[in-house]
């Protein structure tokens, strides 16, 4: 716990260094408090295939964002801050229920805001009996200093790289320097994981899959993303290509985003994919461009395991 109070001591585990002590109630640009906040224990079965496989991922949704996309599907959690505190020690609890449900995985999902409680609960859970694979499911947005925190305690990588323009990064997301920060962020991920390692059955068990977003009129800025990742990750590198852009949040507000992305815009990414000679990719169908997929946010499993049988239970 020591290792973990220092480090939140002046907090710089993202690439904003807001140095606020968050051991003693300050909050810096994420506004996330000291305990890990939760919002959501579930099962996910639409994540890729080599991480939902037939069984599906056991996700682990955490409240606050060190983003602030205005586009965000997940905003009741990450910018509105909804979710519950809890001990260090439960959230360890929580991944051993997770694998007791008999997910393939453990996904965590947008923990950036709270890496060193979640280094320390998985390294009590690990020595608990947490054995399946550790995903860490990523915005992009992250330091050196935070990622290393993780090393040897996450199998996958699932980050984002959202924007070549930084601008873009900017303008939408509130993040300055997204493309450089994202880009060495990755790096620190394959460095850590090394070459992709798939079980029999075809599930991840060691790697990083990058995911991209395609937005509507940025097709050209996506081409940009997959040229670096095919010269710096290379042709084997696993690539997901999103077409669910869905207008959600603030995305009305702003005229390039007020409308959905065409299957022309996709497909011209997914050409330029093909073309520069990259051979794994996820791609999706349009009908996910929908609100459908968003979780409802209901502290469902977080406090204990039986509110999460009883979501399951009640499930039409």
């Amino acid at each position: 716990m020591k290792k973990m109070k220092t480090a939140l001591s002046q907090c710089r585990v993202c690439p904003r260094n807001c140095c606020v002590d968050r051991t003693a109630g300050k909050t810096g640009w994420c506004r996330a408090p000291y305990l890990p906040k939760v919002a959501l224990v579930s099962a996910h079965h639409w994540e890729e295939p080599p991480i939902s496989g037939t069984k599906g991922s056991g996700t682990v949704f955490f409240s606050h964002c060190n983003l602030g996309c205005v586009f965000c599907q997940n905003h009741d959690i990450s910018q509105d801050g909804f979710g519950q505190e809890i001990t260090v020690e439960r959230l360890a609890e929580i991944f051993l229920e997770q694998q007791e449900r008999g997910f393939h995985n453990i996904n965590l999902v947008s923990a950036v805001q709270f890496i060193p409680q979640v280094a320390k609960a998985l390294e009590l859970a690990k020595n608990a009996g947490l054995s399946i694979p550790v995903v860490y499911n990523s915005n992009g947005y992250e330091s050196l200093e935070g990622l290393k925190q993780l090393e040897g305690l996450v199998d996958v990588y699932l980050p984002d790289f959202k924007y070549w323009n930084n601008a873009l990064g900017q303008e939408y997301s509130k993040a300055p320097h997204y493309r450089e920060t994202a880009a060495q962020a990755i790096l620190e991920m394959r460095r850590q994981t090394g070459e992709d390692i798939f079980d029999e059955a075809g599930l991840l068990q060691k790697g990083v899959i990058i995911r991209h977003l395609v937005l509507p009129g940025q097709y050209r800025d996506s081409f940009q993303v997959l040229d670096w990742i095919r010269e710096n990750i290379g042709e084997n590198a696993y690539v997901s290509l999103m077409s669910q852009y869905t207008l959600m949040h603030r995305a009305k507000e702003y005229k390039a985003l007020s409308r959905r992305l065409t299957t022309f815009e996709y497909d011209k990414v997914v050409d330029h994919f093909f073309e520069i000679g990259l051979k794994n990719g996820f791609m999706q169908k349009r009908s996910s461009a929908t609100s459908e997929y968003t979780p409802a946010f209901d502290l469902a499993g977080v406090t204990s395991a039986e509110s999460f049988h009883q979501r399951e239970e009640n499930k039409p």
